[in-house]
């Protein structure tokens, strides 16, 4: 009886092997530039290099590691890649890459005060290009649910293209929560969908030079009904013609520039 008394609660179990499970978990960057990128980042930690004896003659400086060279034909089977993974015979096994917290980077953290918010964007792809975007044009952070949202992966490093090494990519408990805490901040919280009456060019005039978090849903389902009732404001992008569908990815670029020429332009 005593030995059962002194058990943890289950829960209590559970949130340590959760947390054990998160320190240990690591992925693999792929391509020569995602590589080279994470390799010159001293925030990341990095475990294997795994290259053929071309890619290495490419990557140019391994930062002290110590590269496993293998043959080009075993590649696949050696770092364990999806199929379909352009690795261009380099691999990184690194763990993820650990942020501040929302409000330190959203408040203080460099950039123009703009965030971007993922609703259940779940293509690497789509988040790449997103985080890219975000960096071009100087947003804060992109933030999206640790659940229902693209992990970092070599797929989403790839597409963004180095930007996964210097661009916040905050995964959070509650996108709600986490857009209220951007308003306690001092943000407005603007949701982007196709069905909104205000153009976002009128919805940044009446917001200024405040700070500002764009909000963007996933293709096909959009923002979810609590996130449209967590944005100050819902606004659309306008658009020519009878086709007015924007991939997520596009819809960002379109949207990041428009807000942050409101910060730049004099």
């Amino acid at each position: 009886m005593a030995e059962r008394k002194n058990r943890k609660p289950d829960w209590v179990i559970a949130k340590e092997r959760a947390k054990k499970a998160s320190a240990a978990e690591t992925i693999w960057l792929f391509g020569l530039h995602a590589v080279r990128d994470a390799l010159a980042n001293p925030a990341r930690e990095r475990l294997r290099l795994v290259v053929t004896q071309n890619a290495l003659d490419r990557l140019g400086d391994v930062a002290g590691m110590e590269p496993e060279i293998t043959d080009a034909r075993v590649f696949d089977k050696v770092v364990g890649l999806p199929p379909d993974s352009v690795h261009q015979g380099c691999a990184l096994e690194v763990r993820p890459l650990g942020w501040a917290s929302l409000t330190e980077i959203a408040v203080t953290g460099q950039g123009l005060p703009l965030v971007v918010a993922l609703d259940r964007v779940t293509d690497p792809h789509n988040v790449g290009a997103i985080l890219r975007s975000a960096e071009v044009f100087g947003a804060r952070a992109v933030i999206a649910p640790a659940r229902h949202a693209a992990p970092e992966t070599g797929a989403l490093a790839k597409t963004a293209s180095g930007a996964l090494e210097r661009q916040p990519y905050l995964r959070i408990g509650n996108l709600a929560e986490a857009l209220e805490q951007l308003k306690q901040a001092g943000f407005t919280v603007i949701g982007l969908t196709g069905e909104a009456e205000a153009p976002l060019e009128s919805v940044l005039d009446t917001v200024g030079t405040r700070p500002i978090c764009l909000v963007l849903g996933a293709e096909g389902p959009g923002l979810r009904e609590k996130t449209r009732e967590t944005c100050d404001h819902l606004a659309k992008i306008p658009f020519a013609g009878a086709f007015g569908s924007l991939n997520v990815s596009n819809a960002a670029a379109i949207s990041l520039y428009a807000t942050a020429n409101r910060f730049t332009s004099p």
